[in-house]
């Protein structure tokens, strides 16, 4: 690629570098390689959180994109680590010239440590102690049928409010085989819990008998 197309190329990877940094602040660092210049590959770093300067090298996986056209293109959600220990998930987008030839980078690098901290905060808020007294404050059979569509929705990868109606029509034959269309306000739960009315529930109860 002429040097004057490269540069282009390096400058808009450079806009949206910085774009991504600015939007995932503070825990997403974007680095801008120029893998046409691997002693210094590091053309730009937005939102540094590793304390490398522009004029670096190039890492492992960017030396080994220039020596192989058929490193992978994208690589990504993969582990790594700052210097300083913190743990990283990092992505790493390689762009190719014309030719076919590795010649830029653009990576993320996510500060996970951050993440992990309110991990383990929610996890010590959400903890409860063993309880003397069982108390209920639900009718039952109400939770079951909540946790019943949660784990149908995490199978199509979604939510239960963002649910289609054919996918809502087969949850709900799937309650009936269950038994929990027999459960106390069975409709009203359902109906709260997929953000429709009860009148679109019991539709789609009529439909499965």
């Amino acid at each position: 690629m002429p040097d004057n197309q490269n540069a282009s190329l390096l400058s808009q990877l450079s806009n949206i570098a910085q774009g991504l940094s600015e939007t995932f602040a503070p825990f997403c660092e974007v680095v801008v390689h120029d893998l046409s210049n691997p002693e210094h590959a590091i053309l730009a770093i937005y939102n540094n959180l590793s304390g490398r300067d522009v004029g670096d090298p190039a890492t492992e996986l960017g030396l080994a994109r220039i020596a192989s056209p058929e490193f992978p293109g994208v690589i990504s959600n993969y582990a790594n680590t700052f210097s300083d220990g913190r743990p990283v998930k990092s992505t790493s987008v390689g762009i190719k010239n014309d030719e076919g030839q590795y010649v830029a980078a653009l990576c993320l690098n996510v500060d996970m440590s951050l993440f992990r901290g309110m991990q383990s905060a929610l996890q010590q808020f959400t903890d409860v102690s063993p309880a003397a007294i069982a108390e209920h404050l639900e009718p039952g059979g109400s939770e079951a049928i909540r946790k019943r569509i949660d784990r149908f929705a995490a199978r199509l990868a979604t939510t239960p409010r963002a649910l289609k109606a054919p996918e809502r029509r087969q949850l709900m034959q799937e309650l009936k085989e269950n038994g929990l269309l027999d459960v106390k306000k069975s409709m009203d739960t359902i109906a709260l819990h997929l953000g429709v009315s009860r009148a679109t529930v019991y539709l789609y109860a009529k439909e499965c008998s």
